[in-house]
């Protein structure tokens, strides 16, 4: 195990990562006492570790997929014991320590991401069904929401489904303000079920017109995308009330920012091709604020 001065400076450095990658995480980040904090961010450093081999797109899928072996094959090692070099290693094997985390999520977050790399040749990378996506889905979000309640802590076994459909909706979310970006990299996560009941073809996503609107038929398979999410968020504030008192303006952060880029998606009619949807800054900001007040009336009320 490393000393505690080592760990130490392996959570700042965790921390310095969630700061400058996280941006919608990283509000709700704050807004938790520095323990879970701590853990939050190593979780965080580890899936962007496993996030930016996946996604470097100057090397080939073969390369991307060995390298990615290699920094599982040394993460494998940490947690059985072994030292490394890397910093986010340390941090999160302590998280999970820590918070007891299982180690096989971990696995699955992985899984999620090497799903990307299957050699496809020149065909797209699709989903057939939106149970198809959904698997994908639970692997690179829902698990990450399995991780985080046990940082936050739960007691009721009903947070683990409520934390999983709340990944779903977070990524859902995410899927929608990529689809061009995605489309770009010849990925399509939209399930071709739905292009199918939308009238819309694989190959007007793939090859459109840069900076055309959607047309009619696009914005219908975006909102029933939208409408999906929507049905998810309403888990996410099932999972409120369940989590640890302190832990809950965290997730009230959270839920609002993610929830709040999706109304602004639907505001803008689904034209998610023509610019890229954020959430202003200043927006962020508000919920923050007001996810500090509820923090300091938690904490004012523990004690």
């Amino acid at each position: 195990m490393t000393d505690d001065h080592t760990l130490a400076e392996s959570y700042a450095i965790c921390r310095a990562i969630a700061r400058k990658e996280a941006k919608n995480f990283y509000y709700a980040f704050v807004a938790l006492p520095l323990p879970r904090r701590n853990a939050i961010c190593a979780i965080y450093a580890f899936m962007r570790q496993a996030d930016d081999l996946a996604d470097d797109e100057s090397l080939a899928r073969e390369e991307r997929r060995r390298r990615l072996d290699a920094w599982l094959e040394d993460w494998r090692s940490v947690c059985h014991g072994g030292d490394s070099s890397n910093p986010v290693f340390l941090a999160t094997r302590a998280a999970t320590e820590r918070f007891e985390i299982p180690l096989n999520l971990l696995d699955e977050l992985i899984a999620g991401v090497t799903m990307d790399l299957t050699p496809a040749g020149d065909a797209p990378d699709t989903y057939a069904t939106f149970a198809d996506l959904y698997r994908y889905c639970y692997l690179v979000a829902s698990v990450v929401g399995l991780v985080c309640i046990r940082i936050f802590g739960y007691t009721d076994p009903r947070a683990e489904k409520l934390a999983e459909e709340t990944g779903i909706a977070f990524q859902l979310t995410n899927i929608l303000r990529d689809v061009a970006e995605d489309a770009a990299r010849n990925r399509v996560y939209l399930p071709l079920e739905d292009l199918a009941a939308q009238g819309v073809s694989l190959d007007s996503l793939l090859h459109r017109t840069p900076n055309a609107p959607p047309t009619v038929n696009a914005r219908a398979l975006l909102a029933s995308i939208a409408n999906r999410a929507e049905d998810y968020y309403r888990s996410a504030e099932e999972l409120l009330p369940l989590i640890d008192r302190e832990s809950r303006p965290a997730l009230w952060v959270l839920v609002r920012i993610y929830h709040a880029l999706l109304k602004r998606i639907e505001r803008a009619d689904y034209d998610v091709f023509t610019q890229r949807a954020s959430v202003p800054m200043a927006q962020k900001l508000a919920i923050f604020s007001v996810g500090l007040a509820r923090m300091a009336l938690v904490r004012i009320a523990i004690g």
